[in-house]
C-alpha cells in the first residue's frame, strides 16, 4: 500500500482560514491575559502600598520596556474581549455561515489594530 501522506506537518505551508487564526488568537490572548493579571495586580498592590510604592510604579512606567508590556497587555485583553463579543453573536445564530465567519474575523483583526494604535498613543 503506497500512501501519499507527508512525513512531516509543516504548518508553514497550509493556508489556514481566518476564523482559524481568530480562533488561535483568542486561546493566545486569553492565556496573555491570564498571566497578566498578575503583574497588574503586583502592580496595583505596590502602587497602593503608600507614596513610596506609588513613585516606584511611576518610575516604571517610564521605561520604554515596561511601556511596551503595557501595551501588549492591553492589546491582548482589547483582542480577547472583541473575540468574546464576536463569540456571542456566533452564540445567538450569526456569522455562523464560513463566509460571513470569516468577514467577522478580519473586521475583529481591524478593531483589534485600532484599538491598539490607540492604545499605544495613549501611553507614549
Amino acid at each position: 500500500m503506497n500512501k501519499q501522506r507527508p512525513v512531516y506537518l509543516d504548518l508553514s505551508q497550509i493556508q489556514f482560514p481566518a476564523t482559524a487564526i481568530a480562533s488561535i488568537l483568542h486561546r493566545v490572548s486569553g492565556v496573555i491575559t491570564f498571566v497578566a493579571l498578575a503583574i497588574l495586580l503586583w502592580l496595583l498592590a505596590t502602587s497602593l502600598s503608600g507614596a513610596q510604592g506609588f513613585a516606584q510604579v511611576q518610575s516604571y512606567f517610564q521605561t520604554v520596556f515596561v511601556k511596551f508590556i503595557v501595551w501588549g497587555i492591553l492589546t491582548a485583553l482589547a483582542y480577547h474581549a472583541i473575540g468574546g463579543i464576536r463569540h456571542l453573536f456566533q452564540d445567538l445564530g450569526h456569522f455562523e455561515e464560513m463566509e460571513s465567519g470569516n468577514a467577522s474575523a478580519k473586521v475583529s483583526f481591524v478593531i483589534t489594530l485600532v484599538v491598539s494604535v490607540l492604545a499605544g498613543a495613549w501611553l507614549w
